[in-house]
């Protein structure tokens, strides 16, 4: 019986060992078996050719690159400026689309694309691009994308001002030629040749104005640094728009009054000057009723960082709405396209007096109220600007002012205001005087 017993006892002990070899050797081998599949499942990451890292540092383009499951490996700090990138992926599903392409079939493919901004909904005008893709290496795709959208719209005011210009052109030249075959017709009637020749001069000179108003606006759109600034009296420029503008207040029998020059000066370009404000107190002798008055107004502001001159033109003519107010800094712009006809008007002159102020680092604006008048404000330094005008503050859009009826430009045909519709009728701008001085010039 004991030996039965250590028998079955030394039987199980040996069976207990193979179970437990067995366990571990079992234990063993699966380990080893995931470690392989682990080997073989993870792959290295695709790696940039050697010297594509660098080069595409140096590209003004937004670079974007892709692996073959379409995660971004590499991406410009401009890519994710204008939201071509969010959390690891490309955000515009054309291209990705386009990126997919290039890897099945090699081929490089470019477009062009209109984009929301920030690769979302759609917020204001979208981003106007062109896309190139292309593949890099047997993994690897490259996304260039370039912003377009500054030179579209460059283009578009190109081609405006262009058709504006052959437009306006062609009204006193088609006069002319008119005019022209009416007098030879009438070759044989003193008096109406007389007539027609009046009626060719008129034309003429208009013609002359506006072709002299496009040039002026040519030199001054840039808003480049001056070159050729130097020290200008307030008072010099002030008596040189108002002899300008003598013979038309005259004849309506407008009042011209000036207060507050004396002793102030400038620093820029003085022909550049005198043709600004002279636009500016032609305009309100133009828009005013007869027998009004016309103020200018100059004072010297203090400032944290240089002082400026505030030079106001005031008018006691019908006013401007604020719908007009919002575009008439813009190039061919009229209030009154049938008085603009009557006094000559181009639509120029606010455009040249807007980028006179902005190549001189100042602003201009306007305060108006229908049926009271306006006020122009020109703002310019005293000392020479030390930036260049690319750095100056970018111009604001029309609804971020705060002043009622006031609307303020310094650089394209952008405009600042805040008009609710709400302003005092005899409210007068802060930066006027409460009276207008006593008449020191006048008809």
């Amino acid at each position: 019986m004991d030996v039965n017993v250590a028998e079955a006892a030394a039987s199980a002990l040996a069976g207990l060992g193979v179970g437990l070899t067995a366990a571990l050797s079992f234990r063993w081998s699966e380990k080893d078996r995931k470690k392989s599949v682990k080997r073989i499942d993870v792959q290295p990451e695709p790696e940039l050719p050697p010297g594509v890292d660098t080069v595409l540092s140096v590209l003004r383009s937004c670079a974007v690159v892709l692996d073959d499951s379409d995660q971004v490996i590499k991406a410009s700090s401009a890519a994710y400026a204008l939201g071509l990138v969010r959390g690891g992926a490309i955000a515009v599903d054309e291209m990705l689309a386009m990126a997919r392409l290039t890897r099945r079939d090699g081929e490089i493919r470019q477009a062009d694309l209109d984009i929301p901004r920030g690769g979302g909904k759609l917020n204001g005008d979208p981003l106007a691009v062109s896309v190139r893709v292309a593949p890099l290496g047997s993994r690897l795709v490259l996304v260039l994308v370039e912003d377009l959208t500054e030179a579209r719209r460059i283009e578009a005011v190109r081609r405006d001002f262009v058709a504006n210009v052959s437009h306006e052109l062609k009204t006193p030249v088609g006069a002319l030629s008119l005019l022209s075959e009416a007098v030879q017709d009438a070759s044989d009637d003193p008096e109406a040749v007389r007539r027609f020749a009046g009626r060719m001069l008129i034309e003429a000179t208009r013609l002359t104005s506006l072709v002299q108003e496009i040039i002026e606006l040519s030199r001054v759109q840039d808003d480049e640094r001056l070159t050729d600034a130097e020290p200008v009296a307030v008072d010099e420029l002030v008596a040189e728009a108002m002899d300008r503008c003598r013979h038309q207040a005259a004849a309506k029998q407008i009042t011209m009054a000036a207060g507050g020059i004396a002793g102030l000066r400038l620093h820029g370009n003085r022909g550049q000057l005198a043709a600004a404000l002279g636009n500016l107190v032609e305009n309100a002798v133009n828009y005013s009723p007869a027998r009004t008055r016309v103020a200018i107004a100059a004072r010297k502001v203090p400032g944290s960082k240089v002082e400026t001159v505030e030079i106001s033109v005031t008018d006691q003519g019908t006013g401007i709405s604020e719908r007009d107010r919002e575009r008439i800094f813009e190039r061919f712009y009229r209030v009154d396209p049938a008085r603009s006809r009557a006094t000559g008007g181009t639509g120029l002159g606010l455009s040249i007096v807007k980028h006179v102020a902005a190549s001189h680092g100042g602003t201009v604006s306007v305060w108006s109220v229908e049926g009271q008048g306006s006020t122009f404000t020109l703002r310019l330094p005293t000392t020479p600007r030390g930036d260049s005008a690319r750095d100056r503050t970018p111009f604001a859009d029309p609804a971020d002012s705060d002043t009622d009826g006031e609307y303020e430009t310094a650089g394209d045909h952008e405009t600042d205001s805040d008009h609710d519709g709400d302003a005092d009728p005899g409210a007068v701008p802060a930066h006027l005087p409460a009276h207008l001085p006593a008449p020191e010039v006048q008809p």
